[in-house]
Order: structure tokens, then sequence, then C-alpha cells
């Protein structure tokens, strides 16, 4: 499903759950809280819901990037003999991720 697509569907759930996840309170907490800013700040409430969604998803990307760079270095540096293989996992993931969205599913 393409990311657009997912987002519509699931507009106030962060990052895409697994079946059998429950949410996150700490994120539903959040969600909560950033678009009760906005809203003081004088957005209209589904808005200000759409803007805190993507706040705080944006977040969650750059967190996922940093906790990505962090085990790719200590792969490298720890475990040297394995660190080209996740490069080429890392680099298939990629290729594939396109290659749905491309064809759009």
């Amino acid at each position: 499903m393409l990311f657009s697509s997912w987002f519509t569907l699931h507009p106030f759930t962060f990052v895409p759950m697994l079946s059998g996840q429950t949410p996150d309170p700490v994120r539903q907490h959040a969600l909560a809280a950033l678009t009760a800013t906005f809203m003081t700040q004088g957005h209209p409430t589904e808005y200000a819901k759409h803007m805190a969604t993507a706040a705080i998803f944006q977040t969650d990307l750059e967190l996922r990037n940093a906790q990505l760079t962090c085990l790719l270095g200590w792969l490298k540096q720890e475990h040297s003999d394995i660190y080209p293989d996740a490069l080429a996992l890392l680099e298939s993931t990629r290729e594939e991720f396109e290659r749905r969205v491309q064809i759009g599913g």
C-alpha cells in the first residue's frame, strides 16, 4: 500500500502497526497535547490533528533513522564480517519499497 494511502486510512496512527500490536499511549498523549497546542494557536481542529500527526510522524522517522545509523555503526565496528550483508539487506529493502511504490501497492 502506498504511504499516502496508508496514511489516509490511518491518519492518527503514527507508524504502521503490526497486527496484534496495541496503540502506544505515549504517542496518543503526544497527539492530544500537540493537537491542543495547535488549536490554542488558532488552527481549526481537523487541521490541528493533521499537523500534530505529521509532526509526530516526522519525529518518529528521525528517531528510527538515528537508531538505524547507530546500529549500522555498531555492526561495522563490532561485527565487520556481517556489515556488508546488513548494507545489502537495507539496499534490497529500499529497492523493494520503491518497486511497490511504483506499482501502487
